[in-house]
Order: structure tokens, then sequence, then C-alpha cells
């Protein structure tokens, strides 16, 4: 197989880039070692579109991060992505942190973040009831926003699909070899990819790709942040990100809305070894639980339908690095994309390509570039009418198999079918949410097995939770 670019990790960077490549007349294929696109931390984390008012003053975070959060306005409407401005309030509740307040404010315009203002505890509290009635004061951070992280980089993949560039997931990268200082391919288990440039933007794993050039002069270590997920009947609720003051550390564990409408709860910032274990503990909730409670005390964790874990990969030593190198021609390596990654990620796009173009990629613009991709409609959001109109033109519509989020036989069969289309119940999870509401699949998850099976023309058993090996079922109890 021959390309120009092979783009290591199908994330939310990864699909940032190769959209934007996409753009040109190049041939790109995307390689990932996982079945489904959307990486490791883009489909763990706390799906917000963040401002970058807290990044350290004129770092290359601060400045993709800022350039990023206005693009979205237009990035959701082209590629269909639910997106809401809800805001983020950073209340403070003792004389320690309301004396921080000027310097974080100061902070935000160091980035050229100059909408935060400053709020009285009756303006916080007007502006959220449920939170903690000892609210001195704090600050307002207008556009810091949610997003469907899972369709944001479906949509960026789909979108750079039908654009030309080749996916090849569940391929991951053995080696890349290299010949006179210069790039000449990229081996994985799939077979081996002819190629003029590598873009390292493997996330956790960044650092194990890098070695294989000889240019890991860092380590990734995993950061453990652990979540609940609460009902979105539950008794305490809030409308904005309600964030606390932010260490050294971490940006702490906040409390806001989903996308959909769930309240999220957490993170949790604990390093460890390993790249893989994504289990929850029952210290890390309860941290949790203790933290969040100070910002917002009646919030009600036995409203909790799961619980889940994302590792970020934290670059030591810190820092954001984009890399080119002068003895290793056509390799980029890009690092330390942490918690602002899914943010970044579509400037990360546009950078990486204009270095590239800076530094002698001689690519040509297409004249027929497709700008736009419709997303799969949600029946449950329709009105009425329109409801009644779709299951008429396809009475698929009318077959609820998730009955918690209503989503119909009709959706998932749009999520199998799609270019890049689902192969596994978490890659259908990602797409329409079959399976993420009050029973987590309880009631759903046999239906989307047995509609995988039937569509990919497989038998049950060979279904997978996720990655290969994950199967569902063990085999048949009778019949």
């Amino acid at each position: 197989m021959k390309t120009d670019v092979v783009v290591i990790g199908a994330g939310a960077v990864g699909c940032a880039i190769a959209r934007e490549l996409s753009k040109y007349q190049v041939n790109v294929t995307v390689v990932d070692k996982n079945e489904d696109v959307g990486g490791d931390a883009s489909k763990s984390n706390s799906a917000i579109i963040h401002t970058g008012y807290d990044a350290s003053p004129g770092t290359l975070e601060s400045q993709l991060v800022v350039a990023a959060n206005p693009m979205y306005d237009e990035i959701v409407k082209d590629l269909d992505v639910p997106f809401k401005r809800i805001g983020a309030i950073l209340p403070a509740f003792t004389e320690e942190q309301f004396l921080q307040l000027p310097a974080i404010k100061e902070k935000a315009f160091k980035n050229h973040v100059y909408d935060v203002e400053y709020k009285s505890g009756a303006e916080l509290l007007a502006m959220e009831p449920n939170l903690n009635p000892e609210v001195k004061g704090g600050l307002y951070i207008p556009r810091e926003s949610i997003i469907d992280p899972f369709i944001l980089v479906q949509a960026m993949a789909e979108n750079a699909n039908a654009n030309g560039v080749e996916f090849l997931l569940g391929a991951k990268v053995t080696d890349i070899k290299t010949e006179n200082g210069k790039i000449k391919s990229v081996v994985t288990e799939k077979g081996e990819i002819e190629t003029k440039y590598v873009i390292n933007s493997a996330g956790l794993y960044c650092d194990e790709i890098a070695a294989m050039v000889g240019k890991a002069d860092y380590k990734v270590v995993a950061r453990k942040g652990q979540f609940y997920i609460l009902d979105k009947n539950t008794s305490c609720q809030v409308e904005h990100i309600v964030l606390p003051i932010p260490t050294k550390i971490t940006k702490g564990k906040l409390m806001c809305p989903t996308i959909h409408g769930n309240m999220l709860v957490g993170p949790t910032a604990d390093d460890q070894e390993s790249k893989v274990d994504k289990s929850t503990t029952a210290e890390g909730l309860e941290s949790i639980a203790k933290d969040v409670r100070n910002l917002v005390p009646g919030v009600n964790l036995r409203d909790t339908i799961t619980q889940y874990c994302g590792l970020r990969p934290n670059r030591n030593p810190e820092g954001l690095h984009f890399d080119m190198y002068d003895d290793l021609a056509g390799y980029i390596n890009l690092s330390g994309v942490r918690s602002t990654g899914l943010t970044l990620s579509v400037a990360m796009g546009k950078y990486v390509v204009q270095q590239m173009l800076m530094h002698g990629a001689d690519f040509v613009l297409k004249e027929n570039f497709i700008k736009e991709r419709k997303g799969i409609i949600k029946f449950s959001e329709q009105p009425l009418e329109v409801q009644d109109a779709l299951i008429r033109e396809n009475p698929l519509y009318g077959n609820v198999v998730c009955r918690c989020e209503t989503i119909t036989e009709a959706e998932i069969l749009q999520a199998i079918h799609r270019p890049l289309g689902a192969k596994s119940v978490d890659a259908v999870k990602r797409r329409v949410r079959a399976g993420m509401g009050r029973c987590q699949g309880g009631f759903c998850g046999p239906k989307v097995i047995e509609i995988l099976a039937r569509e990919l023309k497989v038998s049950p058993e060979k279904i997978n939770k996720h990655n290969p090996g994950s199967y569902m079922v063990t085999g048949r109890s009778r019949g």
C-alpha cells in the first residue's frame, strides 16, 4: 500500500488533521489500533469545549485552545454536531479562594480571553440556585461550552473519508522504517504502508510511536480521571459548568450538564503506569463526592446510572509539543495533548498542515472539497408530525429498540451502515446512544447484538463490546 501521509491515531486530533489534509490533493491514510474512530482519551473526557482562560500564557496550548473555541460555531453547523454554549462559573467559597480570583482573571486576559466577568455571590446563586450558599463570589466564563465528543470525532472522520481519506482501523503500528534521514514506511498489523510523511497523534501511545524513530525524549504517564453520570431526572441539577478553583495538578472536580441532559460529576486526576486500566475505584469516587458537594451540596449521587474512567496522556516533561526534525524529514510528533485536546483538535489540524506547508510540502488545494456532513436524525427530538412522517417513510422508525433514550431500529441501522460505521455494541452506543440510558443497555443490549449480527452477517457470538475479543455472548444455551 502507498500513500502520501500516514496519520497515526484516530482520536480527535488525528481526525481533525485528516480532515484538514483532505482539503488538499494529497493521499492520506489514518491508522489506529482500535476497531473504531474515537481513540482513547477522545471518548472518555468531560466533553467540554474550553476557552483557554486558564492555560499557561504564551504556550502552544494557549494559542491553539483560544483559537479553537470560536471555530466551533461554524464547525458544528457544517458537521451536524450537538453543541451548546452554556458558560461556566468559577465560585469561591473561602477567603483564600476569593483572593485567587483576580489572578485567574488576569491570567485569562494574558490568554486573550477577555469576556471573563466577576459575579457576586448573589448573582451566582441566581444563576445556579443549587450552588453552595456560602459562595462569596466568582467568575463567569460565558464561552465555555459542551459538545458530544463521540459525534465530533465521528463527524470529522466521516467528512475526511468523504473527501478521500482512507481509514485503516484495528491496525496497530508495529514499526516505522526510515532511509537516508527520511520517512520510508509504516508497518502495521494489517500490512506495510509506504509514505512520505508520518504524523504521530497517538495520544497515550505517542511516546511508543516516537521510540520507533528514536525521538522519544519524553514519557507519557496515564492520568486517570473517574466520573459519575447521573440520570436526566436527578433531583439536583445545574445549568452551567460549575468549576472549582483549579490547582497545579488538575482543573478539579466539576459538575455540569451533558449535551444530552444528564449530569456529569468528576473527574479525579491520579497518575498510573498502566495505559489500559480504566477501572473506577471506591476511593476515587468518594473523593469526587466529597469535593463536588463543596460546590453543589445537594448533588444526588444515588441517581448515578454509571461511572466511567478516562486516561489523559500526561507528558513528562510536561507541555504540549509540536516537533519536526532536521535529521528526519517527513516525521511530525505531537505530544502532551491532555485535558484540552478535544477543544484544540480543530485548531491543531490547521496548525499541523500550515507547518507542513511552511516546511516545503507541495500540497495543492482541491476545488471540490465537501464541507458539510449530515448526522443521523435523532428521532426522539423531532416534533410529532416529523416523527409521523419518518415512520411513514421508514417503518423501522416505529420500532423503538432502546426505551430509555427512545432510539429506533432505523437509527441503529444508519449507525451500522454509514461510512466508517459501527461494528460493535459500544460503537453503536457512541453514534446513537442506544444503551446510554438509565438501564445502561439492560433492555436493548440483546436486541442491538441481534441487529449487529444480522447486518454484519455474522453470528451473535462474534459481536464485540468494543475491540476484537470482547465478546458479548459466549454461545447458545438452547436451540
